[in-house]
């Protein structure tokens, strides 16, 4: 789904987003994006991020990150974990181990679903945009992007829950340093998988 945010800015700006679900609901855990429409911003040295397991599950569950940066996943529980993902985006595994883990170079836009080979409940999103300009909404479904240089943008919401990819649709905004835009994004709900009791020895 995708909003066309036409604005021409004298200085750098900044662009809040709210995304809510077709009941009306905010929707948290959305990654939103804004890209120039002069096309896809180069990457500039991004600083690697970390997405840890904790409690066995990925930290946070839905991370936006930029082509071309560096992933690590740290262990911070008590048992192995296993690493992988089969998206076309980035295939990549990280056998059992506890503690740091290798960097996994996310140079492809796209989208790359996260499971552990142990566990199975644990699943992790990772949104990789063409763009330094992106964000995450928060409980209230809002999200702020911000120092947009001057220019127009298409703008971009994607949630892990979608049902299906929609027509994108156009947002007409005057020139303005505080620029909005909004998404209604069609959801299901996914059962949560069951999660057993931590066991060292087998979870």
């Amino acid at each position: 789904m995708a909003a066309t945010l036409c604005t021409c800015l004298a200085d750098a700006a900044s662009l809040e987003v709210r995304v809510r679900d077709a009941a009306g609901a905010p929707l948290p855990d959305a990654a939103v994006y804004a890209v120039p429409a002069s096309g896809p911003a180069d990457a500039r040295n991004p600083r690697p991020v970390a997405i840890e397991q904790l409690d066995r599950e990925f930290v946070p569950h839905v991370t936006v990150v930029q082509t071309g940066t560096p992933v690590v996943f740290p262990n911070r529980d008590p048992i192995q974990h296993h690493v992988y993902s089969f998206s076309p985006a980035k295939p990549f595994e990280i056998k059992l181990y506890t503690g740091t883990s290798p960097e996994i170079v996310l140079d492809r836009p796209g989208i790359v679903t996260l499971g552990c080979n142990i566990h199975d409940w644990m699943i992790g999103y990772v949104v990789v945009v063409p763009t330094p300009h992106f964000a995450r909404t928060d409980a209230s479904g809002g999200a702020r992007l911000r120092e947009l240089p001057a220019g127009s943008y298409e703008v971009h919401a994607f949630h892990p829950n979608q049902r299906v990819a929609t027509l994108p649709h156009s947002a007409s905004l005057e020139a303005t340093a505080a620029a909005s835009a909004s998404f209604v994004v069609d959801t299901v709900a996914r059962k949560p998988r069951y999660k057993p009791p931590l066991n060292r020895s087998r979870y």
